[in-house]
């Protein structure tokens, strides 16, 4: 009989985006994949999927409900590991495999970015903390995607293992750069000028990922560099806020709201440069996808941010309160070719070197092998 993984998660849409290379391992290798998460996503590599009701407060109290699911599920399948992603679904799963972790499953947690961090809000401290200190008691692996995260659970958490991981993974195939001519005939087709000088930033509005500054910023350099065209891709609550912010600025010709994409893969090489205003990342895959096609970065400095951005070699980090700096780095970059394809060049270095998906899958491999082996050991000690 195949063994079993159990990959569990907030949303099903977190394992199309990030984890089907991972998924398409564990098949490779003789695996039942299953999971458990919200949504109807036919996901590949899949052999069952359990479609469950996660909601993202921690103080929904249909939670209790999600968790008495899911913990049936787990004593239906006898699974030999068990991964869990995202806050809720770490939350929930590590407390519905508590039981069966002391039957031998191994349960892992991947961080993708702990809420409280450096500069991150009291409240985030004081709530979230608390819960994952504690749930690192039931846990055999802690993955971290950064170092300011993997040198906190290093320091305090109590997982049996803890380890540092590069991402998710990028696909430096399907996100690559293009040539000059190709550029420009991208520009065309997407209605942009050969030589307007496009930045690119894919985020979902809200608060955190703070697109209003990007506005701001814009504003201060519409007159040195007229032909700028700040392109946004998602959608969230902050959305129309930005579009009546474009408006009282004065810069709306200059920016275009492109709403949810799935064509990003195409969208991110016609530009130029990419930006970023978030207060708090884990690692940002916007970003290294932008890098892997070449781009390189202004950002504001938080965690995530510093990873993947190197001063002056493939772009600049810039302080939160800092636009002047900000405004004055894209003029920079776009009066400055040779600059701009040298950081480009070494964004993209970076990411083949570190953080592309076989570097990433090759780093995973070896935890999921470390826990199948134990698994098998112990399946001998017993027999």
């Amino acid at each position: 009989m195949a063994k079993k993984i159990l990959f569990c998660a907030t949303v099903d849409y977190h394992f199309k985006a990030f984890h089907l290379p991972y998924m398409k391992w564990f098949k490779e290798q003789g695996w039942e994949v299953h999971v458990a998460a919200a949504g109807e996503i036919d996901l590949a590599y899949t052999d069952h999927k359990y479609s469950i009701p996660f909601q993202r407060s921690p103080y929904n109290r249909s939670n209790i409900k999600v968790y008495k699911q899911l913990k049936k599920i787990m004593e239906q399948n006898n699974y030999e590991i068990i991964h869990c992603h995202t806050p809720i679904g770490g939350l929930i799963g590590r407390l519905a495999a508590r039981v069966f972790r002391s039957q031998g499953t191994k349960v892992i947690y991947t961080a993708h970015g702990f809420h409280f961090c450096k500069g991150a809000p009291l409240i985030n401290w004081l709530f979230y903390y608390p819960i994952e200190k504690w749930l690192s008691y039931y846990t055999d692996c802690l993955i971290t995607i950064n170092q300011e995260d993997y040198q906190l659970a290093k320091n305090q958490f109590k997982a049996k293992q803890i380890e540092h991981v590069h991402g998710v993974g990028i696909d430096n195939n399907r996100f690559k750069p293009v040539t000059a001519n190709k550029k420009v005939e991208l520009k065309k087709s997407f209605g942009y000028k050969a030589d307007d000088f496009l930045l690119f930033y894919a985020a979902e509005f809200n608060r955190n990922k703070n697109q209003s500054f990007l506005l701001r910023s814009l504003a201060l350099i519409k007159d040195e560099v007229p032909n700028a065209r700040l392109l946004f891709a998602g959608e969230g609550a902050l959305f129309e806020n930005c579009l009546e912010q474009a408006k009282t600025l004065g810069i709306s010709h200059m920016v275009d709201f492109l709403g949810f994409r799935n064509d990003i893969h195409k969208l991110v090489p016609m530009c130029d440069i990419a930006v970023a205003s978030s207060f708090r990342e884990g690692l940002p895959v916007n970003i290294m996808e932008a890098m892997a096609c070449g781009l390189p970065v202004v950002a504001v400095d938080n965690r995530g941010h510093r990873e993947l951005i190197h001063n002056n070699e493939n772009g600049w980090l810039v302080k939160n309160n800092a636009i002047d700096i900000f405004s004055q780095k894209v003029v920079q970059l776009a009066t400055s070719k040779g600059l701009k394809e040298n950081f480009g060049e070494n964004s993209r270095d970076l990411i083949l070197s570190t953080y592309s998906i076989n570097n990433v899958l090759a780093e995973k491999s070896r935890i999921y092998t470390t826990y199948m082996e134990e698994r098998r050991e112990l399946e001998w000690a017993i027999h």
